[in-house]
């Protein structure tokens, strides 16, 4: 499980650890119980076998598409947590842990199968929120991202330079996004979402491909947001980015929140469980 630990940035290449000492303010994101279960049409259980239908069946299915039976996948289940302004969080776990599920939930974009989800403000979820046409040019998408997060015509033509200029995009700005490295368009993104100062940002993955300078401006700008009482949520494979650039850490596994508490702490405990050192009920002291 190794390969889901990003290992590769060198120290050196790190941004400067956060303050960790500034006094947090009221909670900004309250999850209680939270359940997402996903329903997959089509999929039939291993071992199973398939049974006869009787006549009803058969006369009530009449006219309905058959989509086969129906398989509940639990993504995320029963976590419960509070963040609180001036915080940022790291949320840790293997693919297909629930990581982004859980992101997507607390922005709203998944309705819960149960549970409930409180936010003080609506969350901005990097790339989702500043909508990113790959035909159009990095001007339009500005326009167009700064557009969808309420900002005015005048407001965001204002900001067009500075957004370029923070996403390094240079001639770029006036070519279609589909001249763009995937690096490009992941400073864009970042460099879209936060125009104006969010209360909750939410950033998964997307400072994956960003070289050594763009994480040291991307953490300079998560802290000026922390400064403002925002409340920002990282979720990354990269440990040592979530050590730099949070307070916090969530760690997630097969959907179930194992542990909650100082980012080295946990980073430490699910390190020693990627490398088979120790197992996922070693988390439980720090909830």
């Amino acid at each position: 499980m190794t390969e889901d630990i990003d290992f590769e940035i060198d120290p050196e290449n790190l941004p400067d650890r956060v303050d960790r000492d500034k006094p947090l303010g009221a909670p900004s994101v309250v999850v209680d119980d939270l359940h997402i279960t996903y329903r997959v049409f089509g999929a039939r259980r291993s071992g199973t076998t398939k049974q006869r239908a009787s006549l009803w069946d058969k006369m009530v299915s009449l006219g309905r598409p058959d989509t086969g039976p129906i398989t509940e996948v639990p993504a995320v289940r029963g976590v419960s947590f509070v963040a609180h302004h001036g915080e940022s969080i790291g949320i840790l776990g293997t693919n297909g842990s629930g990581k982004s599920t859980l992101l997507r939930a607390v922005a709203g974009l998944l309705p819960p199968s149960s549970g409930r989800v409180f936010t003080s403000a609506e969350p901005e979820l990097l790339g989702v929120n500043a909508a990113m046409l790959p035909r159009l040019t990095g001007e339009r998408n500005i326009m167009i991202g700064g557009l969808a997060l309420g900002l005015s015509t005048k407001e965001v033509k204002e900001n067009i330079p500075g957004v370029a200029d923070f996403a390094e995009l240079g001639d770029f700005l006036y070519l279609p996004m589909t001249s763009y490295s995937s690096g490009m368009a992941s400073r864009l993104r970042f460099a879209i979402s936060t125009i104006r100062t969010p209360e909750i940002l939410m950033i998964d993955e997307a400072l994956a491909t960003g070289d050594a300078s763009f994480r040291k401006k991307s953490t300079a700008r998560i802290e000026e947001i922390r400064g403002q009482a925002g409340t920002v949520f990282f979720v990354s494979h990269s440990l040592a980015s979530v050590r730099a650039m949070c307070t916090r850490a969530l760690w997630i596994d097969k959907g179930v929140l194992v542990a909650d508490g100082d980012v080295d702490e946990v980073a430490d405990l699910y390190h020693a469980y990627v490398e088979g050192r120790t197992d996922a009920s070693s988390g439980a002291k720090l909830k």
